[in-house]
């Protein structure tokens, strides 16, 4: 059976691998690692961003899982974005990865939904500051909300993997500058008690509407499933007066999930995670 507009990944590339998603999969999902103390994570290096062609697999200019379609994007640079972090190890150790190559849970290696393949992204722990550079050679994570999908050991380094989750800034780095900046982000990288320390506050935006009355009545309608959490804020985007409204703010990954699964209950079907 042919799976309509799918692309190659270590989750897709037979129909009976549906029933055995990871990291890339809608409900929730329990992976492991190493036993506890039977490997050093802090011997392991970044990876060393290289200028690389796009990958021959895992770039279509679109595809389609779980029924939504995801874009490609054309190009990494400028990217940069904050939202939850997961992570898959064990489950998946050796298999196929969307651009081709073998998945390795001690390798410093990513999934991302839309950047190119490959592309090397500098990721933050908003929570304590560290830092570690990734090479995103895999597509997901398809769980709602979440940006990016750390292998075991990048994710062990940024001190993720107890939670299961983490709050992280992700930004794309360019191979042909990154020489010149090599030893400020080697000095970064790793690095605990940054400037972001404590239990940053996140939220949920439901909707962006020019008109107030709308935004009102978005609230009003999830006032039952949220309430005196729901707000409206009204900010200027390019000479035009906005109102977002967002649920939060939240510290705990686990009640925006719960959330984020009641919303569609509400007839709310696109959101997104804003981290100040």
């Amino acid at each position: 059976m042919r799976m309509p507009e799918s692309i190659p990944t270590r989750r897709f590339l037979l129909p009976p691998l549906l029933l055995t998603l990871s990291a890339c999969s809608v409900a929730p999902y329990r992976d492991s690692g190493p036993p506890p103390g039977s490997i050093n994570v802090s011997s392991i290096p970044n990876a060393v961003p290289k200028v690389e062609p796009r990958s021959k697999f895992g770039n279509p200019s679109s595809y389609v899982v779980n029924g939504r379609r995801y874009y490609v994007m054309a190009s990494s640079k400028g990217y940069v974005e904050r939202g939850i972090a997961s992570w898959y190890g064990r489950k998946f150790d050796g298999h196929r990865t969307s651009s081709g190559e073998t998945y390795d849970m001690y390798g410093m290696t990513a999934a991302h939904k839309e950047l190119p393949l490959p592309t090397y992204v500098e990721v933050t722990n908003l929570k304590n500051g560290r830092r570690v550079v990734v090479k995103v050679n895999d597509r997901g994570p398809f769980q709602k909300n979440r940006i990016i999908d750390l292998s075991y050991a990048a994710a062990a380094k940024l001190g993720i993997i107890k939670h299961g989750t983490g709050l992280v800034e992700v930004r794309a780095i360019d191979p042909r500058t990154y020489h010149r900046k090599k030893q400020t982000i080697q000095a970064k990288a790793g690095r605990a008690g940054g400037n972001n320390g404590g239990n940053p506050d996140f939220y949920i935006q439901v909707g962006a509407f020019s008109k107030l009355i709308n935004a009102q009545n978005l609230r009003t309608r999830l006032s039952d499933l949220t309430a005196g959490m729901v707000h409206i804020s009204e900010v200027n985007v390019r000479g035009m007066h906005v109102y977002r409204v967002r649920i939060g703010p939240l510290s705990n990954v686990d009640v925006a999930d719960h959330i984020v699964a009641e919303l569609e209950r509400f007839g709310v079907f696109d959101h997104h995670i804003v981290v100040n």
